[in-house]
């Protein structure tokens, strides 16, 4: 018999040291064109080309999801990343360093991340028993979140130390070691495989994608939950994007002082992970959701008014700490209450509202940022996002399905 808790773990630790190379790139691309360029337009770019493709790419990776071994999905897509940024880091060393390279590094990471994430998410749930995927998710965003705490300390050491090619390598090796973790060691149990295994289809990919499309219109609260996230996202784009060029700007262009804003924020992230993971939320979720956006509200609008550094960051570590509280819940009840056949395409969609809103939100916020002062950005979004607590409060259907 499997030991699900063990199972999970294995899984969950091979993502974390896959995910800690990939943040390690992440970051070290961020700063190397916020302190080589200081421009809004720039940062619109690499945010488009980071995020977009996974816009066209996540319908199909959710249809692939429900249809094929997730498990083959999330290693030939992390396999990959891995490949292009082999490819990226040996150009790189002959020399070549032109911006436009680094941009379709994170296109093509980016298609990637849009056939894993879905497979991801329809996999946990598939080793996982339902009654303690709260529990589950809530500890993973807290490993993620230590990673993001402890991924720009690294990074920005090494970014000080190393041409950036160097860091590429340390997430090709991170990507090896996850891929044969979850290759030889995770087991995929018998009995949730009759509930949760993805289903051999002899329909065209279009029709399952128009289906799953259809399943989510009909659904109310499961298209409330991805309409209001696109709210979300749009809403919150200033602060997840132009926080670290207004720290530039407003505060000073010292590494130390970036890498310091990632720290808090994502140690905030660590204790909202671990709080929701023990704590549950209300019993409720959508209480839980609405509680997150009047926090969060509060907090973005806060950012824009501070002119103390260290009272900057401490805003910083609340502001994360709220997050799990919205995407864990969200991503939980998703699980537990979406038909398991269509499970990946309802995470392929909900996949393209981040994806294709905060590309186009940041088309706006972006160039608005040159001309703009970034704390009124914030300001606005952050009233923005403060507001919506009130229709997920309101909606009857939401509420109903947020009971545990």
């Amino acid at each position: 018999m499997i030991n699900w808790k063990q199972n999970t773990s294995l899984f969950l630790g091979g993502q974390a040291l896959s995910l800690f190379g990939s943040m390690l790139v992440q970051y070290a691309i961020f700063w190397y064109i916020t302190l080589s360029t200081q421009s809004g337009g720039m940062m619109t770019i690499y945010v488009v080309m980071a995020l977009l493709p996974t816009f066209f790419v996540s319908p199909f990776g959710g249809v692939w999801a429900d249809r094929f071994n997730r498990r083959n999905l999330i290693n030939l897509s992390d396999g990959g990343i891995a490949a292009v940024t082999l490819l990226i880091a040996v150009a790189f060393f002959a020399g070549y360093k032109e911006l436009w390279l680094i941009f379709l590094c994170a296109a093509i990471r980016s298609v990637g991340q849009g056939i894993q994430t879905p497979a991801v998410s329809a996999f946990i749930p598939q080793i996982t028993p339902q009654e303690h995927l709260i529990k589950i998710n809530g500890i993973n965003t807290s490993i993620q979140s230590f990673i993001s705490l402890a991924a720009p300390i690294v990074s920005g050491a090494m970014f000080a130390l190393f041409p950036l090619e160097y860091i590429f390598f340390i997430d090709i090796i991170t990507a090896i070691i996850g891929i044969s973790i979850l290759q030889f060691l995770v087991k995929i149990p018998a009995v949730e495989t009759d509930n949760y295994a993805p289903q051999q289809s002899t329909k065209t990919y279009f029709h399952d994608l128009r289906e799953g499309l259809q399943y989510v219109w009909r659904t109310k609260w499961i298209f409330l939950i991805i309409f209001l996230a696109v709210i979300l996202y749009a809403a919150v784009s200033p602060v997840a994007f132009l926080t670290p060029l207004q720290v530039a700007r407003k505060f000073g262009e010292e590494i130390w002082r970036l890498t310091a804003l990632e720290i808090a924020f994502s140690g905030g992230m660590v204790l909202g992970g671990l709080i929701i993971g023990f704590w549950g939320g209300f019993k409720n979720k959508i209480y839980t959701i609405a509680l997150a956006c009047v926090l969060n509200g509060v907090i973005i609008v806060t950012l824009g008014i501070l002119s103390n550094f260290w009272l900057y960051l401490s805003a910083m570590l609340v502001g994360g700490l709220a997050v799990p509280l919205s995407s864990t819940t969200s991503a939980t009840l998703l699980q537990t209450k979406v038909a398991p056949e269509y499970i990946g395409r309802v995470f392929g969609v909900y996949g393209m509202t981040y994806s294709l809103t905060m590309p186009l939100a940041m088309l706006v916020f972006g160039p608005l940022a040159d001309v703009v002062a970034i704390d009124w950005l914030l300001i606005g979004s952050g009233f923005a996002v403060l507001l919506l607590c009130v229709p997920y409060l309101a909606s009857r259907s939401l509420r109903e399905v947020g009971r545990s």
